[in-house]
């Protein structure tokens, strides 16, 4: 993917490496920002409080598989922003503004400069998942190139408690990893080994099994995990026996209208809309699948 253009950065923004130090103002600016805007539209915040946020930066901060960001405004932070990069598809997020400099420009330099990593590292695309009933990034994401790819559904309920007849589920293991890459190259034409590393290392991967072989796989069944499945019955599996959904819950593409009206059946409700967007590769998923809230 080529780099987006050049833009003249204003003398009074400062785009720097995020280090672990950073957390204490980016963490209440990343809650804030969310918090605020999905308030105004009526919807859940995604961050029930400044501590998960908090968690979660200082998780992607100290990652070495994350090149994050920060922004300052005459000298004070007032943003933050991150990129994925444990897979040949980097993911951007979250990226969050302070409410009360909107309008100056911030998350566009946040964007631009993102953007120029992945295409310094020959990232062979670059995603992100938005909010739909923001407007705003959308128009922005769109004008740096990124197109809309899939309309999403984040959707949240009770556990369902049951798999389908034949399947069984357990956690992932390392002797799962070969049979988890080779499931998502087939479904999506590239690998994602190192973010289920990391769901093994967390206790949050899972994997669906039909005569002892791997049909279904998850990083995590919630907003910040992924699932690759060869059908939708096999990723139905994976959904139904997960204990809850973690965070504001799984994101469904609202396309594949036989599993979102399964999900829906089960007990399921929409809790936001969402969309996936690319820049560079993107290949017509072969399979079923639940982004996470990167891609």
């Amino acid at each position: 993917m080529g780099a987006p253009s050049a833009v003249r950065e204003s003398d009074s923004i400062r785009v720097r490496k995020a280090n672990a130090a950073d957390v204490a103002a980016c963490g209440p600016i990343c809650y804030e920002a969310f918090t605020a805007f999905n308030r105004h539209h009526n919807f859940p915040p995604d961050f029930p409080n400044v501590e998960v946020a908090n968690q979660v930066l200082s998780w992607m901060f100290s990652h070495e598989k994350f090149h994050c960001l920060v922004a300052e405004l005459d000298g004070k932070t007032v943003g933050s922003n991150c990129l994925d990069e444990r897979c040949e598809i980097a993911g951007v997020g979250p990226i969050t503004v302070d409410p009360a400099v909107q309008n100056k420009s911030v998350g566009r330099r946040l964007m631009l400069a993102v953007m120029d990593r992945a295409a310094e590292q020959k990232a062979s695309g670059i995603r992100l998942v938005q909010m739909a009933f923001n407007n705003r990034s959308l128009s922005l994401y769109t004008k740096l190139g990124f197109d809309p790819m899939e309309p999403l559904s984040v959707m949240n309920g009770p556990a369902i408690g049951k798999a389908p007849s034949g399947y069984s589920a357990r956690a992932a293991t390392s002797e799962d990893l070969d049979a988890c890459d080779a499931l998502c190259l087939r479904v999506h034409g590239h690998k994602r080994r190192a973010e289920i590393q990391d769901g093994i290392a967390m206790g949050t991967a899972r994997v669906a099994q039909v005569g002892g072989q791997i049909t279904a796989y998850a990083s995590a069944i919630g907003f910040f995990g992924h699932a690759v499945a060869e059908t939708n019955r096999d990723l139905q599996a994976l959904i139904s026996t997960a204990g809850e959904f973690l965070g504001p819950g799984i994101l469904v593409p609202t396309r594949n209208a036989s599993l979102f009206r399964w999900c829906l059946e089960q007990g399921l409700r929409v809790v936001e809309p969402a969309t996936l967007m690319s820049a560079g590769l993107y290949n017509q998923p072969a399979g079923a699948f639940l982004p996470s809230i990167t891609f």
